[in-house]
């Protein structure tokens, strides 16, 4: 029997560092749209659902064809666990695996997200897959190196190769992420994105920076 495989994506208002970020002009478009247009042209899916509090959001999401859920306003609160968040996701879709999208990846291409579902599909020896981005950089933290020693300063391409989550796509089994109440299971794949497509937007200069290269890397023409 063949999985019910869904994307899920998750918005809110109340947005503190940018305000309306997911709604707000972005290249002629929006992170939203980008988003699930993005999700909608991806083989394998069931449905893309898009969940928030938002009555604009979901009209938009709505008129795009996605499949919305109200979100209660106590899980799209500052104050509410994400660990709650998830576990209340996942209890309100109709799936056996979770496709889990970030509105603020813009730059993930199309293929990459293909690329994604069709080896999380293949995975025999891992419970889930999340993309990640390679760390290569000199970190500190409590006065200490924490992968280097700089008595022996070695060239940043030496550093040890630590690899970042980045959350642009997480593909989970429906029920795992309520066990976990996580997007990340016991044993996840890998799966690397380039310093362009991992990019977040979580700031002010984010939302610019990737803007820009939307625009400049003609992500609009499709990917």
């Amino acid at each position: 029997m063949s999985r019910k495989i869904a994307a899920l994506i998750a918005v809110r208002e109340g947005s503190k560092r940018v305000v309306d970020k997911n709604i707000r002009p972005f290249c002629d478009t929006s992170l939203l749209e980008i988003k699930v247009r993005q999700a909608l042209q991806i083989e394998g899916l069931s449905e893309v659902v898009v969940s928030s509090d938002s009555d604009k959001m979901l009209g938009i999401a709505s008129n795009l064809g996605a499949t919305t859920l109200k979100r209660p306003d106590e899980y799209a609160t500052d104050n509410v666990p994400m660990s709650d968040v998830y576990v209340h996701l996942a209890n309100n879709i109709d799936c056996d695996d979770v496709v889990y999208l970030h509105v603020t990846s813009p730059l993930l291409l199309t293929r990459t997200l293909q690329e994604c579902v069709d080896t999380y599909k293949g995975l025999e020896d891992y419970d889930s897959l999340a993309t990640v981005h390679r760390v290569q950089e000199y970190l500190w933290y409590n006065g200490k190196p924490l992968n280097y020693d700089p008595t022996n300063h070695p060239r940043s391409q030496d550093l040890p190769e630590i690899c970042a989550l980045n959350f642009a796509v997480n593909i989970i089994p429906r029920d795992l992420m309520v066990e976990r109440r996580n997007l990340v299971g016991n044993n996840f794949y890998p799966f690397r994105l380039d310093e362009v497509e991992s990019i977040d937007v979580d700031s002010k200069v984010d939302f610019i920076k990737a803007e820009f290269l939307y625009e400049m890397l003609n992500f609009n023409q499709g990917a």
